[in-house]
């Protein structure tokens, strides 16, 4: 006769088995920038889709029509990722410098030293042209329980009209995440140019 307390341990073990059967959630790889092969990340890629914990995390992107993006190494350890957006009739272009620092996972924005930026391989969406970045500040009070901001971002390169499949995967995964206020950029009009000769 089995005791209580292992039938009971064996219940728990099928519910965990089962839920991880049926559940659609799974987790991501991370791409540590300290061992990152930054040269096959280099050139255009198209920003698709944002979700947050809050709707503030994803508020400012619910302006943009399409956003598009070059990466361009300007120095040893350092990015900088330009990006035209596509916001009514404006196009709009923002410059942001990244630095890799050794040791470290995730990325460092010159003049946003508490924000942390996490590169995860499109794998977690069945991409291989997909990659994704979460951005994620503390609050600098210890009591607040909550992030200041937490969010991802699914960016795709070759082109901007991504399987609808992977946009559907990006959204479920994500709200397993608690994160689900979601942004899927509607691209209805002409993409922003970006121009710089260094990039041809």
């Amino acid at each position: 006769m089995l005791e209580a307390k292992e039938v009971y341990s064996f219940l728990l073990f099928v519910n965990g088995w089962l839920g991880q059967l049926f559940s659609p959630c799974s987790q991501p790889v991370l791409l540590s920038t300290s061992n990152l092969n930054t040269q096959q990340y280099l050139g255009k890629w198209y920003f698709i889709a944002a979700a947050g914990v809050k709707e503030s995390d994803v508020q400012m992107f619910r302006q943009m029509d399409s956003t598009v993006f070059h990466l361009n190494e300007t120095a040893k350890d350092t990015l900088l990722l330009t990006g035209a957006m596509r916001m009514g009739v404006h196009c709009i272009v923002k410059n942001w410098t990244y630095t890799i620092q050794p040791g470290k996972d995730d990325l460092t924005m010159e003049g946003r030293p508490e924000l942390q930026t996490l590169v995860w391989s499109g794998e977690w969406l069945n991409c291989t042209q997909c990659i994704l970045l979460q951005e994620i500040e503390r609050h600098l009070d210890p009591l607040e329980t909550h992030d200041a901001l937490n969010r991802f971002m699914l960016y795709a390169r070759g082109s901007a009209l991504l399987d609808n499949k992977v946009v559907k995967a990006f959204q479920t995964q994500t709200a397993c995440k608690n994160m689900d206020r979601f942004v899927h950029l509607p691209q209805e009009k002409e993409f922003c140019h970006l121009e710089n000769k260094a990039w041809h």
